[in-house]
């Protein structure tokens, strides 16, 4: 046993992340910004024109998530791809404001993502 205890706790969804959070005594009005900072999220797009693919990860990467893209993205061999867009729920919540300010494709994949975040709980 250490002085501090450190354990990993098993934090499934903003439900887990919210009573995690009030458990220590955090102040409740800051209860709903810190929890979706806690929960992970990876969302497999298919089919994704890899030009578009660049765009995303470029935005992802600027707030601190990631994407993985195929081997050969950036030489844009292909035509498209499969990708995996991983972050915390709020960058994933960042991710659908950027992408909607750019073109159309990009624009449906923002809706897209913002369809499937509404059910996230």
């Amino acid at each position: 046993m250490t002085e501090h205890d450190p354990h990993i706790i098993d934090v499934k969804n903003l439900e887990d992340a919210r009573n995690a959070i009030k458990q220590i005594g955090s102040d409740s009005q800051s209860i709903d910004i810190m929890a979706p900072k806690t929960i992970s999220k990876v969302i497999k797009l298919q089919n994704v024109v890899l030009q578009d693919a660049v765009i995303v990860k470029q935005d992802m990467l600027s707030i601190g998530g990631e994407v993985a893209v195929p081997k050969n993205t950036f030489e844009l061999h292909e035509k498209t791809g499969d990708i995996l867009v991983i972050g915390t729920i709020k960058q994933l919540n960042e991710l659908v404001l950027k992408l909607n300010r750019h073109y159309p494709r990009l624009k449906n994949i923002s809706k897209e993502l913002s369809i499937l975040l509404k059910d996230v709980k």
